[in-house]
């Protein structure tokens, strides 16, 4: 094992009616890849943000290489060697790859930006990660596994000591995050110390050596990953003995479906998204798309929901031919979409806990129709209850949460509109295991009790498989089968995609 490269001791941070850490602590070594776990809200991000100056500690201390730090802005922590890789990559679209690689830092001659070194020098960088790219296009014209590897070479660039990795893939599929993994166990080698924080247990198992758990902003404890189980792990992220938390992998039993059809499409399509698509979905089904990113699940809930209009065939609503041209006209026939980008998509980080509740029914009752404050209260309380949203009070800023409570704040607000029929695309994504576990249930009991129908969009396959009565599998923008009941299994899932018999 290197040596001590970063030591965070007795941090304490307090906001507004919550204490977000308490007397954490938390050492990183050279060459460590050293993974940061716990449910959302257990004070994960809050420790990162106070490592790279995004919040001032309001105790304990922090030193690198033996030497007290006190990075006041990310630029301050960077100047240290703190770099930080986000889940939604911090980088310019409109510019071009060099250019990102280099802003605010571009070389200069006779005072001017020399253009052919930083060209040059972003290539050559890249290609040290092996990543051969045209480093004079924009970022826009590369995917987001790139955009990443593009992030990391800035990274690496301005002579970083320290990577943190904040859910790196949660956007990549399976061969982008092998990429990705290899590039992370390349800079371990040469001695990078690196943080790295995900939900996907299995990528943490492959790569890590160490864990640090944390809950209610307090340490729970450092251990080894090779003598820590998985089942001990989400034990002591939760806070219940292993036999609770094997319980809490038993799904709920599925739902059954009524014969009576909420909605169906014949042949549907949109030029360059979508090609000849059809399915049913009824009342108190649970329906999933399952497919590899890039398939068309989404393309395929997002024409569900009128965001793009349909180029051929039919939508019938409870039997009746309806031309979704837009959400609002999908709103008033008692659709509700949850998107899968919760920070572009779906929060107002500014606006409070109630007012994101009530945001969709007051654009579906229209903005001459207020909502008095009084009903707002009672829906954003029942609905925090609901869901078991973690807030210190409904008026909370909804960008003060954690991951998991964001979204939650998010199926509220559809809720909330009574809809028949829930669209959830990626609901569980970046969230820890306890969560997704309650979203794959409450998905299951509105079908199951209130008869409404919901589509279920995963990257993860076992949760579909756990959620799911019916499977639609797409690939390259089209349905290629139809699994229901016994059928559904990774297995199946998984020959239908390859182009095998499901």
């Amino acid at each position: 094992m290197g040596k001590v490269l970063l030591e965070m001791r007795q941090i304490d941070k307090v906001f507004p009616g919550v204490r977000a850490l308490s007397k954490v602590d938390f050492t990183l070594r050279e060459g460590e890849i050293h993974s940061l776990m716990g449910e959302n809200g257990a004070g994960k991000s809050t420790l990162v943000k106070v490592l790279t100056g995004v919040y001032p500690r309001d105790g304990g201390t922090v030193t690198m290489e033996g030497k007290e730090i006190f990075p006041r802005t990310p630029k301050e922590a960077q100047e240290c060697g703190i770099s930080t890789v986000y889940q939604e990559v911090n980088l310019c679209a409109n510019l071009t790859v060099a250019e990102n690689i280099f802003i605010g830092r571009e070389p200069r001659k006779y005072g001017f930006i020399d253009w052919k070194t930083i060209n040059h020098r972003a290539a050559e960088l890249l290609h040290t990660l092996n990543v051969d790219i045209d480093v004079t296009k924009t970022l826009d014209h590369y995917s987001v596994a790139i955009q990443q590897m593009i992030a990391i070479a800035r990274s690496i660039d301005v002579s970083a000591k320290i990577l943190i990795l904040d859910e790196p893939t949660s956007s990549l599929d399976e061969e982008e995050t092998q990429r990705l993994f290899k590039i992370v166990r390349k800079l371990k080698d040469q001695g990078m110390g690196i943080i790295f924080i995900s939900h996907f247990l299995e990528q943490i198992y492959d790569l890590c050596d160490r864990i640090t758990i944390l809950r209610n902003g307090e340490l729970v404890g450092a251990y080894d990953v090779a003598t820590l189980p998985k089942l001990d792990l989400i034990a002591k992220m939760v806070g219940k003995d292993v036999s609770a938390v094997r319980d809490m992998e038993v799904a709920a039993e599925k739902s059954q479906p009524s014969d009576e059809v909420f909605l169906s499409a014949e042949h549907i399509g949109a030029t360059g998204q979508i090609f000849d698509v059809d399915l049913k979905i009824h009342k108190g089904e649970v329906l999933g798309f399952a497919g590899l990113l890039g398939s068309g699940r989404t393309e395929t809930a997002e024409l569900l929901f009128g965001v793009h209009p349909i180029s051929q065939g039919e939508i019938k609503i409870n039997g009746k031919k309806l031309d979704l041209k837009d959400p609002m006209t999908a709103m008033e026939q008692k659709i509700a979409f949850c998107p899968e980008d919760r920070k572009v998509a779906g929060i107002i980080g500014d606006l409070s806990v109630r007012e994101n509740i009530i945001l969709a029914m007051q654009a579906k009752d229209g903005i001459l129709k207020h909502i008095p404050y009084k009903e707002q209260v009672k829906i954003a309380d029942d609905c925090i209850k609901l869901l078991s949203i973690k807030v210190s009070s409904r008026e909370q800023l909804i960008k003060n949460l954690s991951g998991g409570n964001q979204q939650k704040v998010i199926i509220a607000r559809w809720l909330a509109t009574q809809p028949e029929l829930l669209i959830l695309d990626e609901p569980t994504r970046g969230i820890d295991v306890g969560t997704k576990t309650e979203i794959q249930k409450m998905a299951v009991a509105l079908a199951k009790k209130r008869g409404m129908s919901v589509i279920f969009i995963s990257s993860e396959m076992d949760e579909m498989v756990r959620t799911c009565t019916k499977l639609i599998v797409m690939r390259d923008r089209r349905k290629v089968a139809e699994l229901e009941n016994d059928e559904i299994s990774s297995e199946n899932v998984m020959k239908a995609i390859a182009g095998g018999a499901a």
